[in-house]
This record gives structure tokens, C-alpha cells and sequence, in this order.
């Protein structure tokens, strides 16, 4: 991943960010926190900036408006823990556009993957740190995972002119299903 020309890691990272969007969505339906719509603009922006040549936008300002739409700090809820993922994720995605942010790619991997660890752990309710390490790891949800990130990967890796892009994106709304495989109706 960090063998990708920055362009190819923002592009790979906002995919992931694709599919994490439902979870922030699912949050605020369900809390009245947060803005779907404010965070989806700015993920768009992302797009519209690997897509569009010579884009001028005001990723600064972009930061200013995802402070806005982090779950509130004493929200310790799974759902809110999860609307933060995306935040992070779109947060790692506006330092590497903002100047050098090599670690982002990695975070945002990390982030994806660790949140369909912690959905399995809250559903699965097994107590044992082994047993649970080997259900997480053989879990179909971890499986998908892994597997959409390395399409994901191998997308970034190929062509990548304004079709290719847009097909990541395509990938990376996966059908609105999120890497939680929950969906926002």
C-alpha cells in the first residue's frame, strides 16, 4: 500500500471510506448525531479531487467542517465508535491531500479492518482471547474484508485514469453494504 503513488493511496483509502460511510449513517439515524450528508461532501470532494484535474478546494476548511461531525466525546457507544472510524478515515485522507502524511494509508486499513474485528467480538460474545482470535481471523465478515481491500489494492495498482477511478469508488460504495455488512436503508 505504501508502495502507491499518493494519488493511488488517496483513492484507495477513500474506497475504503466508501464503506464505512453506512455505519456513520446508521449511527445517526439511530442517535440524531452527526450529519450523513455533511460527511458524504466532503468524501466527494476527495473524489472530486482525484478525478478532476487541477481541482482547487479548501481542504483546510474541509478539516474545520469533519470536526463538526465527530460523534460527541462521552458517546462511547459501538455505533458511535464506528461513525468515528469513518471520521478518522476521511480525516487520514485529508493530511495526505493537506501535505505529507505517510502512516495514513496504513491507519485507514488498520481502521477498516479493526472495526469488523470489533463487530465480530460484540456479536460473536466469546469470552476466550484465543477462541475469539481464531473466530475473528476465520470470520466471514474478516474474509470479506480482506478480500474487498485487496480489490481494492489491486484496482489502485492498475490503470489509473478517470474510469478506473470511478470504478474504485463504485467498489468502494459496495452495493451500500458496509464492511460491517450492515446496510442504510
Amino acid at each position: 500500500m505504501q508502495a502507491l503513488s499518493v494519488p493511488r493511496q488517496q483513492a484507495f483509502m477513500a474506497a475504503l471510506t466508501e464503506r464505512m460511510l453506512p455505519n456513520y449513517g446508521l449511527y445517526s439515524d439511530t442517535t440524531g448525531h452527526g450529519d450523513p450528508a455533511g460527511i458524504r461532501a466532503i468524501l466527494d470532494l476527495v473524489w472530486e479531487q482525484l478525478l478532476v484535474k487541477g481541482a482547487k478546494i479548501d481542504f483546510e476548511r474541509q478539516v474545520e467542517k469533519l470536526a463538526e461531525l465527530e460523534p460527541p466525546a462521552e458517546d462511547d457507544s459501538f455505533g458511535a465508535r464506528r461513525a468515528t472510524d469513518a471520521v478518522v478515515a476521511i480525516s487520514a485522507i485529508l493530511d495526505t491531500l493537506r501535505g505529507d502524511a505517510p502512516e495514513a494509508v496504513l491507519e485507514v486499513s488498520r481502521v477498516s479492518r479493526a472495526a469488523v474485528r470489533a463487530f465480530i467480538e460484540l456479536t460473536e460474545g466469546e469470552e476466550d482471547g484465543a477462541v475469539l482470535a481464531k473466530m475473528v481471523k476465520q470470520h466471514p465478515l474478516m474474509e470479506d474484508e480482506n478480500d474487498f481491500q485487496d480489490a481494492v489494492l489491486e484496482g489502485a495498482e492498475g490503470d489509473f485514469e478517470r474510469d478506473d477511478i470511478k470504478a474504485l469508488r463504485r467498489l468502494g460504495r459496495n452495493g451500500g453494504v458496509s464492511n460491517l455488512g450492515l446496510t442504510l436503508d
